[in-house]
């Protein structure tokens, strides 16, 4: 009986430190990535609002390639804006202007890395510049609304100007939801409220200051990705000469739709066929 006991005792002992083994050398492995060595290099900033466990010396990647690490974090002076120096490998000093700067992380629970995403603008940027467009990590709950249609959006760290819209209903439209122009996020919902003179919902949205030629007689529209997504506005350009300006409110609207609207106008209009029948039968 002690020699099968003794066989069950050192078999666990063996396993549990050949699983100490496997984590020191996954630890080992993680650091040296973190820690590898880089040439000649030139330092660019990137603001955002929230990164995560983001740390000094993680990787910058592009196309998932490293091509730096950050170099130091900081929270900017009088706001709540993190600044983030980028230290680059000197041979990849061709990243256009208009590129974005995301926070990723490796896996499901991994190590978080900044991502950059080439942009198409013909300048790029030099050493002390600044990638003005950026894209924070992402909390669980944001995760889940982009899973519902509510798509991400684009921190506007570079500037952006608002404009007002005010909508009969607005259904589940909330702050932060997207602001799309031909189906590309170029802002954000800035609040919501309801106008206690007026009744109706007043909608403040902000925009990216990249799009400053929006005509002002533009529409805007509460409109609600897929079957059950979240809702976000669309902004249908229109052909005045003068653009938007900040403060300006937006004249054209077009409130949400409700599911029981859709479902009245359905049975009092009735179906096709159901047109055609009764045309059939006043003959």
């Amino acid at each position: 009986m002690s020699q099968p006991r003794s066989s069950y005792a050192v078999g666990t002992g063996l396993f549990i430190v050949l699983g100490f083994a496997a984590l020191a050398y996954l630890a080992t492995q993680t650091s040296s990535v973190a820690n590898v060595r880089q040439g000649d290099s030139y330092v660019v900033d990137a603001q955002f609002t929230n990164i995560g466990q983001l740390k000094e010396r993680a990787p910058v990647k592009i196309a998932g390639v490293r091509v730096g690490q950050v170099q130091s974090i900081a929270l900017k002076p009088g706001g709540d804006v993190a600044d983030v120096k980028l230290s680059i490998d000197k041979t990849y000093d061709r990243i256009p202007r208009d590129s974005v700067a995301t926070i990723f992380t490796s896996g499901l629970l991994g190590d978080q890395y900044v991502g950059i995403e080439y942009g198409s603008a013909k300048q790029m940027v030099a050493a002390g510049g600044t990638l003005a467009r950026t894209k924070s990590t992402q909390p669980l709950e944001e995760m889940l609304g982009k899973f519902f249609g509510a798509g991400g959006v684009v921190d506007n760290v570079g500037g952006s100007y608002a404009v007002k819209a005010a909508f009969t209903n607005v259904g589940t439209l909330s702050a932060g939801a997207p602001v799309k122009m031909a189906g590309v996020v170029i802002g954000s919902v800035q609040s919501v409220h309801a106008d206690p003179v007026k009744l109706n919902a007043e909608v403040v949205l902000s925009i990216d200051k990249r799009y400053d030629a929006i005509p002002d007689d533009s529409s805007a529209a509460v409109f609600t990705s897929g079957l059950i997504g979240s809702q976000y506005v669309a902004i249908q350009p229109g052909g005045s000469p003068d653009a938007l300006k900040d403060g300006d409110e937006m004249i054209l609207t077009q409130s949400a739709l409700q599911l029981e609207d859709l479902i009245g106008k359905f049975l009092v209009n009735g179906s096709p066929g159901d047109k055609k029948d009764a045309g059939n039968g006043n003959k």
